[in-house]
């Protein structure tokens, strides 16, 4: 461990958690360099829906690579780049009747959420963005702007302007779109009409917090009677984590622009896209770019991965029964412990459990991690332990998994109604 302690930053933050070097992974499955396996219900944060080194995404890359396929080539056309853009739209846009025109920006979400940003700023000739109490966008200046959380906010060192915040659903029983519609409607409220919207329909590092389809039905609909453009950001909500492909399709509401990335590419190489209605193409060439746009090896591993797992419903309906064994596990704990749980929360296998405090949610993490099992908390304090498995685990995994955490929830309670005694 000397050379990260001496050599690397202490920006970094899940090492702090996780102080073991790992050296290999496939699946669920994390191995360290003394050969301890730890069952991965983090997922690269949501990066690995679909496990590490699957291994026909890895054959698909290593044929790729064998035959001397396109490594970089900044914006131009490839074979590799084809193939995703036809995987998407056959797999994905048509069967949605989704007509979406695509941009690769720089290979991390953050990058993708400041492109659609700077689009829609663009459009409209306005300068506000409308974001959400807890929401989650990400750490590069456009997207921390938008970002609610304190910490993150706290590290760009300057003002964070051309934000408009208002409550997320269910924020201290605010009406937030209310609030949002008389403002829009009243000279003198101060809010000048925003160029967008951006929102999670499920906010991750938020908390889990939900936005029902009603609320997102409402949403769209104040949206376009303003003129306002919406954007998902479908960062960590997309590529099947909440159940379906992208995490606002049983709302039915069709956004102006969508962001994507982390598990976009498939096999966990960074790739990020934006998804812009055609008339919103307005870009002039080059006039958001980067040296790192597209990824051709992701491109490959994201089009095996649409085929895979996207051409029918049987995978949606794997990510519906695992749902359905996580939540009868959180669920039991609430009812044994009404003491130390609050609530479920989440969709999907976006899914979690609200601790009474953070410590509470740390001191159980930790203790799965002791017992062999990587899992994270959420929420604005910590309180939300978030099981974030990739989408591909077999229930057996599971079933260890979810045995992990509930001797973990035994084992704290223990030592936590013995310090109340």
């Amino acid at each position: 461990m000397d050379i990260f302690n001496k050599q690397e930053s202490k920006v970094r933050s899940y090492s702090n958690s996780f102080p073991v070097v790992f050296r290999k992974a496939q699946g669920c499955w994390l191995e360290t360099e003394q050969g301890k396996r730890y069952l991965d219900f983090l997922a690269g944060a949501g990066s690995l829906n679909y496990g590490h080194n699957h291994p026909t995404l890895k054959q698909s890359l290593l044929d790729y690579i064998e035959m001397d396929g396109i490594t970089h080539s900044l914006d131009m056309h490839s074979n590799a780049k084809a193939t995703f853009l036809e995987a998407l739209q056959r797999c994905i846009l048509s069967p949605r009747n989704l007509n979406y025109k695509v941009q690769f920006t720089g290979p991390t979400g953050t990058n993708a959420v400041e492109a659609a940003m700077k689009l829609a700023r663009k459009a409209t000739g306005r300068t506000s963005i409308v974001a959400f109490t807890n929401g989650f966008h990400g750490c590069t200046a456009g997207a921390l702007a938008a970002t609610g959380n304190q910490h993150h906010r706290q590290g760009s060192g300057m003002n964070l302007p051309n934000i408009s915040r208002i409550p997320f659903e269910d924020y201290a029983d605010i009406d937030g779109l209310t609030l949002f519609e008389t403002m829009l409607m009243d000279s003198s409220s101060g809010m000048d009409k925003p160029a967008a919207v951006l929102v999670e329909t499920v906010q991750g590092e938020g908390g889990l917090n939900v936005a029902s389809n009603a609320w997102l039905q409402r949403l769209s609909t104040i949206c376009r009677s303003h003129e306002i453009l919406l954007i998902v950001d479908d960062i960590q909500a997309g590529c099947g984590r909440t159940g379906t492909f992208f995490s606002f399709e049983p709302s039915g509401i069709k956004p102006d622009i969508i962001t994507l990335s982390k598990s976009i590419g498939g096999y966990g190489l960074p790739m990020a896209v934006v998804l812009l209605s055609p008339e919103l193409d307005i870009w002039k060439p080059g006039e958001h770019n980067g040296t790192f746009r597209g990824n051709n090896h992701a491109f490959i591993t994201a089009a095996k991965a649409l085929e895979i797992y996207w051409s029918d419903k049987q995978f949606e309906q794997h990510i519906q029964s695992c749902s359905e064994t996580i939540s009868r596990t959180i669920q039991t704990a609430i009812k044994r412990y009404p003491e130390l749980f609050v609530k479920q929360k989440g969709r999907g296998m976006m899914i979690g459990i609200e601790c009474i405090n953070g410590k509470l949610s740390d001191d159980i993490t930790k203790t799965c991690f002791e017992n062999g099992m990587i899992i994270e908390t959420a929420g604005s304090n910590g309180e939300v332990v978030k099981f974030f498995c990739p989408l591909i685990i077999t229930e057996s995994e599971l079933e260890q998994g979810l045995a992990i955490f509930d001797n973990a929830v035994e084992q704290v309670a223990t030592k936590y109604f013995k310090q109340a005694s």
